[in-house]
């Protein structure tokens, strides 16, 4: 484990300096005074764990620290300090750990190993083949990740889901930093909500390293995108196969059910993104659509029972749509349910009156008229 010490005084740097090489698997790769040698350094060059102090010269240990996480580096900091009233702070800018002056021996090594398990399982999934890894994003019904194994994955946070999601419906469009913190940490003040961006970016980009997918999260100084091409993401292979099957006939019938089936629910489930409304209503309409498709063909096969389910399933979505009811209508006369077409069309009307002030359409009327007719005479 690769390991800097940040202090300026030099009696500090020969302490730990001897203290920690007692600990096996620790490589000190770095001793400076300042933090701005350090921060240099750590540009260029790769480290696990910090050691630093808080009262410095020129730039706190806590600004420092500030400045590593804007910079979207995760390096786990541990404080070294005489001042127990400066934790609070310490933790405000994520500090792995906060040990009082004069440090004892134990402490340090409990602490060392600790943050020497934690990376070695890290190193461990870095290392990992990404040609043997699979993974499938859900987000129809809820936003989910599944392994090749079928095992739930969890999101490192609620906002490296939630930025994951933002991202996912840009379609690999690149989104600036400033409309990224506005939409998703607009209720906090600028400077914690760019930290809160970095790293929240950063734990995203370790879950997709995990799968071979480190490189679909592309950024710049300003911009950030998402690449999923050839990943499983549910939510794409809907829409692309909606768009693919205009018409839905008797030759794509059972490939149309199963593409309906694949829309588990609206998009994000019950995560009220107020960003995705718009998305969400887009795509709960396309669902829609195609479900009245495929029933309209599930009818003309015959498949009464299976179109009636579809129809109730659209119809607790949306109550007032009259193409949906329409389709009922027709699938229970085929039934030849004449209580089940009443009731309905009781059901329909009143909903009609309360939710709108209206009367059912005169061509939605005069449908039913007819199909009770229909029955009646047979």
């Amino acid at each position: 484990m690769k390991v800097v010490i940040v202090d300026d005084e030099k009696a500090m740097h020969l302490i730990m300096k001897r203290m920690l090489g007692k600990l096996d698997q620790v490589k000190i790769v770095g001793i400076f005074h300042d933090t701005a040698a350090a921060f240099s350094y750590l540009e260029d060059h790769d480290a696990d764990l910090i050691f630093i102090d808080i009262n410095m010269p020129k730039e706190s240990g806590l600004e420092f620290a500030g400045r590593l996480r804007e910079s979207g580096r995760q390096i786990k900091l541990v404080f070294v300090t005489s001042h127990k009233e400066y934790a609070l702070s310490a933790f405000d800018v994520y500090a792995y750990d906060y040990i009082v002056k004069p440090v004892l021996q134990e402490r340090l090594h409990h602490t060392v190993q600790r943050a020497l398990a934690e990376v070695q399982v890290e190193q461990a999934l870095t290392l990992r083949e990404p040609s043997s890894i699979r993974i499938m994003f859900n987000c129809l019904g809820g936003m989910e990740i599944r392994s090749a194994q079928n095992v739930i994955v969890k999101w490192k946070s609620s906002k490296s889901a939630e930025l994951f999601g933002y991202l996912l419906i840009q379609k690999g469009r690149q989104v600036s930093r400033a409309r990224l913190i506005e939409d998703i940490f607009g209720d906090m003040p600028q400077k914690n909500a760019e930290i809160y961006l970095n790293t929240t970016v950063y734990q995203l980009r370790r879950l997709l390293d995990n799968y071979g997918l480190r490189d679909r999260l592309h950024s710049d100084n300003n911009h950030y995108a998402l690449d999923l091409h050839q990943v499983p993401v549910d939510m794409v292979s809907f829409e692309e196969g909606c768009k693919e099957m205009q018409v839905v006939n008797q030759q794509n019938l059972d490939q149309a059910i199963e593409l309906q089936q694949l829309y588990a629910g609206d998009l994000f489930g019950d995560r009220a993104f107020p960003w995705a409304w718009s998305e969400v209503e887009r795509l709960s309409q396309l669902y829609s659509s195609f479900t009245q498709r495929l029933c309209t063909a599930l009818l003309a096969k015959g498949d009464t029972q299976m179109a009636i389910r579809l129809l109730l399933k659209l119809f607790v979505r949306n109550e007032l749509n009259e193409e949906t009811f329409k389709l009922l209508m027709r699938a229970l006369a085929l039934k030849k349910d004449k209580e089940g077409l009443t009731q309905h069309y009781i059901k329909f009307t009143e909903n009609m009156r309360r939710e709108l002030g209206l009367s059912p359409s005169l061509e939605v009327a005069a449908l039913y008229r007819r199909l009770l007719s229909k029955i009646e005479s047979a």
